[in-house]
């Protein structure tokens, strides 16, 4: 166990080459580590690693919690009247569900592109900035046509946020470390349901003030879009383009961190962006397994994120009661997330805990539909706790999969920003079953959940089988038993279609 960070303690990387760098790192070098020797041992690898724990997890944490609190506020804001107040008709609340996910799949791969050429650290307070004053905006809409509108740019302000951070992050963490630093991170988006529902359990209770009594919802808007916006400056200021440039870093600890990612975790660091040859992820069957995997895991992880207040309003609580018994559900979610990461990274295993996942999530849907809701209150309740479990996990886990799996940054980034807009465009299909007519039961929109969430239970496996059965019959073609962690990434810049290339499971 490391002992500064508390997360578990990876091996010193072996005495490698690395790029000589000035030391004020005025610019990030491009290119494989060819030039000057430089060794890690374990001190000074902890040391990096802890001041990047310290001083970048928890920024990217806050960023993603806001960015999650725009995106699903509606829910806890139709159980306090926001159908009434802005005057909305039948199935209206479904279609401004869904509009939002239209521009968030149609510009993810653009804004993916432009996270890349132009730096991480800028594009994402921008969009953090840009989906705050929409959120803010929200505030004063009145009618169906101006909230379908601000949702449209909502979902474009974020559409790509996710998959930058994703992206991101791999410049500063080897292969063996992303699991359980992105799973603190994602963590965030479940405690931003428990935390919106105890922000509108607070807000619910205002009597007075600028907005009347039905339509207290407003306040959540404001508060979650100033926040939003106040700390997207904040955040522009503060990170740092790479891990060559990290303010927070010796000149010392900037060459060996840039050393850590040039030896595991991309072939040419920093690396301009090649669209001709990011297009070849297309030509690998495996990235088609693992969007059909995405389109799975997305209709479990946006009905649970839009509609678990709905979900737990069929218990019989009040409406105040109903926010604030969506908290420990989502709390549970986080602490599985950051269990099942931390154990992913352990065992340097990923797609069994993508499988675990699927599973927790479809054996509650299973069984809230299955029982009698209002005779087995508890056992429903259970249920919902086992929905959160599984939402999270497969989603951090997948993309941590095939992320070790491409050394090549240009592939990597069009690659994440194409499969979590997959996921997040099973939205439609979430906010389309989930049907006014059908409530409070929800039979038709829980079965399709569960059976959703069961074929990607079939994916995963299958997928993870092939992977371990063809790193077997590459280790005898070449008469050697080799495994992913023992390749430097710069052997890996090819992808499968390199002899050396051996799936990291």
């Amino acid at each position: 166990m490391d002992s500064q960070s508390g997360f578990p303690e990876e091996k010193a990387i072996q005495p490698a080459s690395v790029t000589a760098m000035d030391d004020n790192v005025p610019e990030t070098p491009t290119g494989t580590a060819e030039n000057t020797t430089a060794v890690l041992d374990h001190k000074a690898e902890r040391a990096i690693v802890w001041k990047l724990d310290t001083r970048l997890l928890p920024i990217l944490s806050i960023m993603y919690l806001f960015n999650a609190l725009d995106k699903s506020n509606l829910g806890n804001a139709k159980t306090a009247g926001l159908e009434k107040a802005l005057h909305l008709g039948p199935n209206q609340y479904s279609l401004i569900l869904s509009v939002f996910f239209v521009p968030y799949v149609l510009t993810a791969p653009v804004l993916g592109v432009i996270g890349k050429k132009f730096g991480p650290s800028r594009v994402l307070p921008l969009m953090m900035f840009s989906f705050g004053s929409f959120t803010l905006l929200t505030t004063a809409c009145h009618n169906f046509a101006g909230i379908m509108a601000l949702r449209w740019f909502l979902g474009m302000s974020e559409s790509a946020f996710f998959p930058i951070v994703i992206y991101y992050q791999t410049m500063f963490y080897r292969r063996g470390e992303l699991a359980r630093r992105l799973a603190v991170f994602y963590a965030a988006s479940s405690i931003a349901g428990a935390f919106g529902g105890l922000l509108a359990f607070g807000v619910f209770q205002i009597n007075g003030g600028v907005f009347g009594a039905d339509e207290r919802f407003r306040y959540l808007f404001l508060v979650e879009g100033a926040c939003s916006v106040l700390f997207a400056l904040f955040a522009f200021w503060y990170l740092p383009r790479t891990a060559a440039q990290a303010h927070f870093l010796t000149p010392e600890q900037r060459k060996l961190a840039h050393h850590r990612i040039a030896v595991d975790s991309s072939a040419v660091v920093n690396e301009k962006f090649d669209l001709r040859s990011a297009l070849k992820i297309f030509r690998e069957p495996t990235n088609w397994i693992i969007l059909a995997i995405e389109v799975c895991l997305g209709v479990p992880l946006q009905s649970v994120t839009l509609f678990l207040p709905q979900i737990i309003a069929r218990l019989g609580y009040s409406t105040v009661k109903t926010n604030l018994y969506t908290v420990a559900p989502n709390i549970s979610g986080a602490v599985v997330l950051l269990l099942l990461g931390f154990a992913s990274d352990y065992t340097r295993l990923r797609f069994p805990f993508v499988a675990a996942g699927f599973l927790f999530t479809f054996i509650g849907f299973v069984i809230y539909a299955a029982i009698d809701v209002e005779k087995q209150l508890h056992v429903a309740y259970f249920a919902s706790f086992m929905m959160t479990w599984g939402t999270s996990a497969p989603s951090v886990l997948l993309e941590v999969l095939y992320n070790n799996n491409m050394a090549h940054e240009s592939r990597r980034v069009l690659m994440t920003s194409i499969a979590v807009p997959m996921a997040n465009i099973m939205g439609l299909v979430s906010s389309n079953i989930f049907r006014s007519q059908d409530a409070p039961q929800y039979i038709p929109a829980l079965i399709t959940t569960a059976a959703f969430g069961g074929t990607g239970i079939v994916l995963t496996l299958l997928l993870g089988a092939y992977m371990i059965i063809d790193n077997k019959r590459r280790d005898r073609r070449q008469g050697v038993v080799v495994k992913a962690k023992d390749i430097p990434t710069e052997k890996l810049y090819d992808g499968p279609v390199s002899p050396d290339f051996r799936w990291f499971l």
